[in-house]
């Protein structure tokens, strides 16, 4: 396993990161169990999770994916093995069953305290803010429209003053973003630097062969602000393994089961996620290996967040940090990508 440390810290976690967001909907408590026992051993220190997990998002699975990860600490006696991440839920129709009450400092408070309570912890190592409150383009919606009416107001000093305080508390140890846009990244980094307050210092977005949005303004930033990027759905929903395309996807698959995310399955995808293949096969290696690889070795990448519902894809995903992609394999990515690009923003 290769590793690096969470930006400005000495927090050191593996490339590969255990992404947990199938447990407790597509994957049972003890499968939860093993593919955390299997990580750890293949060296990956570092898991991710939200109080929302798993997906899709329901009140009556609410959290427990959490509560599956505080089970395995009070099992094994692990905890002090994992770097762990979690996020509160951000505001919406969707989340509604959770609280109504954005980032507030109740809410924020509220929030910690439970996820704590669940993962049977003292102390989050990363805590982040799962999506913006304000109306912005996430989620696949490819360009910003603005909303004259959105009735959000400006509180990234709020917010930070009261991450700041939990963070005094001891209850989480660093910050981050996620689903976030140029310009409220650099707002986080403004209201801290000048105010002396926390830091964000990772930003969890979607990245991979068919989404590389990142690499418009927020790569710049990333490497000039040094604000890690912790990539998600690097295999754009199992859509980058091929199973779709050969119709080897099993009955528990993603988007077998919950068809609507449908995201990374527009027909410019598949005809791009097509010549990825054809590139991995010409070089001996699977499509997910060479999804994965390229990935984990940007420059502004600190982590990649794997998943997977069968310890067999946990263990090829795994193994992808060994890969380094040769110069010849990268030119033929590219020009992929120039042809068709961003088919799945």
């Amino acid at each position: 396993m290769k590793y690096t440390t969470l930006p400005k810290t000495d927090i050191k976690v593996s490339k590969i990161c255990l992404g947990t967001m199938t447990w407790g909907n597509q994957n049972t408590q003890d499968e939860g169990f093993a593919q955390m026992d299997l990580a750890l051993d293949k060296g990956v220190n570092f898991f991710d999770v939200a109080e929302l997990y798993p997906v899709p998002a329901t009140a009556e699975t609410y959290a427990e994916t959490e509560r599956i990860i505080g089970n395995w600490f009070e099992k094994t006696g692990n905890r002090d093995k994992v770097v762990l991440a979690s996020k509160i839920a951000g505001p919406g129709d969707y989340t509604a069953h959770i609280r109504t009450n954005g980032f507030s400092k109740d809410a924020l408070n509220d929030a910690v305290n439970n996820s704590l309570k669940r993962l049977k912890t003292d102390y989050l190592d990363l805590y982040q803010l799962h999506w913006p409150e304000r109306d912005t383009n996430m989620f696949g919606v490819r360009d910003y429209t603005h909303n004259p009416n959105d009735k959000w107001d400006d509180n990234f000093n709020e917010i930070l003053h009261n991450l700041d305080d939990i963070i005094k508390s001891g209850k989480i140890r660093q910050v981050g973003i996620s689903n976030e846009k140029a310009w409220g990244t650099m707002r986080y980094l403004e209201e801290s630097k000048t105010n002396n307050l926390p830091r964000m210092i990772t930003i969890q977005n979607a990245y991979s062969l068919i989404n590389r949005v990142f690499e418009g303004d927020m790569a710049e930033i990333a490497m000039r602000e040094e604000i890690g990027l912790l990539a998600y759905s690097p295999m754009a929903f199992g859509v980058l393994s091929g199973k779709y395309i050969k119709g080897t996807a099993a009955d528990n698959a993603r988007l077998k089961l919950f068809p609507r995310f449908a995201r990374y399955s527009s027909d410019k995808a598949t005809e791009a996620t097509k010549r990825y293949m054809k590139i991995a096969e010409d070089n001996n290696m699977t499509l997910a290996q060479m999804s994965l690889a390229f990935v984990t070795d940007r420059p502004f990448m600190t982590s990649n967040i794997i998943g997977a519902t069968s310890l067999e894809q946990l263990n090829e995903n795994i193994d992808s940090a060994n890969i380094t992609l040769s110069d010849e394999i990268l030119k033929a990515i590219n020009e992929v990508h120039a042809e068709i690009p961003n088919p799945a923003p």
